[in-house]
């Protein structure tokens, strides 16, 4: 594969939308199109983007993790770096690691319990709570879609890229649009995840947490 096709991969696997791609583009080689760079160019905004998360694909790559509770596990591991608190995009080496702090169990494949797997998932969201400002608390005066976790992730988003200044926010809604969250009841599970990759590159180039 050239590396071409494997920039519009990492573009599409990394979440960036095509104003923050051309503006990263810009930023490393002053040319808003991968089409217009040499070689080296493309290399080297390949190593950006390696950088950021992305992670080539290869014949020897691992399959996702295993287990029971894996895959939540999992998503909240990724909401984490899509707020900016970690160098690596979901390293399953790094998860496992921080698995067997909170439960001694070596693997997500043995996490077999209820109790063991709440001990790691209750401490993940504490971290997401405590360092990128995720609201866990819930109401029954709000609307159901507010309490799921797509929401709440990206409303902690929401209000970090704010803090990043007025130009970090005219940012934010050329990719939500003007009304923002207005639309919100609306959005699926698979659209949040969406909304959240795209959020975290903006978080990421802005935090330097690459």
């Amino acid at each position: 594969m050239n590396a071409l096709a494997i920039l519009h991969i990492a573009k599409k696997q990394l979440g960036l939308d095509d104003n923050t791609w051309r503006d990263l583009l810009e930023r490393e080689t002053g040319k808003r199109s991968s089409k217009d760079m040499s070689d080296g160019e493309r290399g080297r905004v390949l190593d950006v983007l390696k950088s950021q998360g992305f992670k080539p694909a290869s014949r020897s790559s691992r399959k996702g993790l295993e287990g029971k509770y894996a895959g939540k596990l999992q998503a909240l591991w990724i909401a984490g770096w899509n707020l900016g608190l970690m160098r690596e995009n979901g390293a399953d080496a790094a998860l496992l690691a921080f698995v067997k702090r909170q439960t001694g169990i070596d693997h997500t494949r043995f996490l077999r319990y209820h109790d063991d797997a709440t001990k790691a998932i209750e401490a993940l969201k504490a971290w997401l709570a405590r360092d990128g400002g995720v609201d866990w608390s819930e109401s029954r005066f709000l609307p159901e879609w507010t309490q799921t976790n797509g929401y709440r992730i990206a409303k902690a988003q929401q209000r970090m890229i704010s803090a990043f200044g007025p130009g970090a926010i005219f940012e934010l809604h050329k990719m939500l649009g003007d009304n923002g969250f207005d639309n919100a009841a609306t959005i699926t599970d698979t659209g949040w995840i969406d909304v959240m990759n795209k959020m975290g590159a903006m978080i990421r180039s802005r935090k330097g947490s690459v």
